[in-house]
């Protein structure tokens, strides 16, 4: 029809007057959808709270309104990435003084459909433990910061710690205890205990004894129906998936009963500095396959920074037998006498921290402070020596203005001798070393978040071909979400997708994992953008 015409003309007016009746409906609904969506919102965190107000004292309870809120918040934040205005912020933070306030926070949050995180020491390089990257799903943050009691039984050999403590926490109690004794974990004191042993945790001790996980004797849970369980109550199946699965995808664990290491009284540590110019490459190409195969007794990392490499070493015995067992083994790297210090181990866990034996011990009770830099960190492990020309290629990049660090942590000893299936964490046998790239920077703005990020990004990919395949394997402890993520949106994570990102952590554990979280937690209550799945259909499924 010609709309130039009366007829067509009046007929183009009344489909106007009724497109733009049917625009106006639409705005109405949409408009009555957004403040419904507003109203629920606002309903559902008011009856949270409300709920919560019921069984945790008022001090203890921390919504945004409160000027303790931020502070708090703030309190564990370890990157500058995850603090900015535009960031998620939990509906409240439950600073748990005992079991029953993290009972609570479960119960209410399963009640209200409002989701828990759990934070212990906020060192998650993606931030997960206390923010969600999904404005759409409320959630909640139970801080675990105050559950920090540590008991040691010296005569046992054990300790009971609380997720809440550091390393350094732990640390410093079992020194006071024992000289003789002490626990094998990482080298970052104001590590939260609790996220650390739920990826499994290495650290300077794990040639001779392995993971910290590893030594996990017994543990206190909360579940998703807020039940307070133990080794025996939870049943081998979620102990397992707990001791090296990654944290907050099973409950929350408030406390961990530990077994402790024999170490002599005392060990000898080292660091020496070698310079592009003073043959770094060719020492860092042998290292790869020294390291690995020294005896148990000895570790030995490298640290690469702007153009140096700096070789790290703790060895359990005397200064004299180091020197004789380096020159015998790795003589090119010239160790001698004079690079050697013997101190105790507690001494050795303020060394690799804080680059000096003699600073005080009390510095491991230190917990930090709110953060001041932006991380970004991604790992690898490597099965094969890297050759020496990647290598010598990767001074270009350490040579950049924004370039981080390279950490080299060799495995072999007491990792090998695991099986791959006895915890969660997989990267046992046949794992030279882990490689992780770190950057950290004070800059604000985003031209530096470009630069930083595409540094670390770009190395990552340029080592792509000499690392591990089929996947490409990483550390959960390093958590990494450009390896993949969940989509929170649905009500139960997908494991198809999760299996991206899962089985890089996991390999073949990551099916164990998902069909222990579908007996536990089939609801999929605790979860966040990296959290284990459900496995679709468990029933059937064997625990091996």
């Amino acid at each position: 029809m010609n709309m130039c015409t009366p007829q067509g003309q009046r007929l183009a007016a009344s489909n106007m007057s009724r497109s733009r009746a049917i625009l106006r409906l639409l705005l109405a609904l949409c408009i009555l959808s957004c403040n419904t969506s507003i109203s629920s919102s606002a309903s559902t965190a008011d009856a949270f709270l409300h709920c919560l107000a019921a069984a945790i004292p008022p001090h203890l309870l921390h919504t945004p309104p409160s000027p303790s809120y931020s502070p708090l918040l703030l309190s564990s934040a370890r990157n500058l990435r995850f603090v900015t205005p535009g960031t998620p912020r939990p509906l409240a933070i439950v600073a748990a003084g005992e079991a029953s306030h993290a009972q609570a926070a479960v119960r209410c949050g399963r009640l209200q459909g409002v989701r828990v995180r759990v934070r212990s020491g906020g060192h998650d390089y993606e931030g997960l433990s206390y923010l969600s990257l999904d404005p759409r799903e409320p959630f909640a943050l139970l801080d675990l910061a105050a559950l920090r009691a540590v008991r040691v039984d010296p005569a046992r050999a054990e300790a009971w710690v609380g997720s809440g403590a550091t390393l350094g926490e732990l640390y410093y109690a079992v020194a006071a205890a024992s000289r003789a004794l002490a626990f094998p974990a990482g080298v970052c004191p104001t590590v939260g205990v609790g996220g650390h042993l739920c990826g499994g945790g290495f650290g300077t001790l794990m040639r001779r004894y392995g993971l910290a996980a590893d030594h996990v004797l017994d543990a206190v849970l909360v579940d998703a129906s807020g039940r307070l369980l133990n080794r025996t109550t939870m049943g081998e199946d979620l102990f397992w998936a707990i001791r090296g699965g990654g944290g907050e995808s099973f409950g929350v664990v408030l406390s961990w009963k530990l077994r402790l290491v024999r170490v002599p009284e005392s060990v000898t540590v080292f660091t020496i500095r070698r310079s592009r110019n003073q043959s770094a490459t060719h020492l860092i190409a042998k290292w790869q396959e020294i390291a690995p195969a020294l005896p148990p007794d000895l570790y030995l990392r490298v640290v690469v920074h702007n153009q140096d490499a700096q070789f790290q070493s703790l060895f359990l015995g005397r200064c004299d037998r180091l020197v004789r067992l380096m020159r015998a083994r790795f003589s090119d790297l010239g160790m001698v006498r004079a690079d050697c210090e013997e101190i105790t181990w507690i001494q050795s866990t303020v060394y690799f921290a804080f680059r000096s034996s003699s600073k005080p011990l009390e510095l491991l009770l230190d917990r930090g402070t709110k953060p001041d830099s932006y991380v970004k960190a991604k790992s690898d492990y490597v099965q094969e020596a890297i050759p020496w020309h990647v290598w010598e290629s990767t001074w270009t990049w350490l040579a950049k203005q924004e370039a981080g660090i390279l950490i080299l942590d060799p495995y072999g000893g007491g990792m090998g001798s695991v099986a791959p299936s006895a915890t969660p964490f997989p990267h046992r046998k046949g794992n030279l070393y882990n490689l992780q790239y770190y950057s950290s920077w004070s800059e604000n703005g985003t031209d530096a978040f470009d630069k930083h990020m595409a540094w670390v990004r770009g190395l990552y990919k340029q080592m792509e071909p000499y690392v591990s395949k089929n996947p490409r394997t990483g550390y959960v402890n390093y958590r990494d979400l450009d390896l993949g993520r969940n989509e929170l949106g649905s009500n139960v994570t997908s494991y198809a997708k999760a299996r991206v990102w899962g089985e890089k952590y996991f390999k073949g554990n990551f099916e164990r994992l998902a069909a222990v979280k579908a007996m536990v937690d089939p609801g999929d209550f605790f979860r966040n953008e990296q959290s284990i799945p459900p496995l679709p259909a468990v029933k059937g499924w064997n625990s091996m």
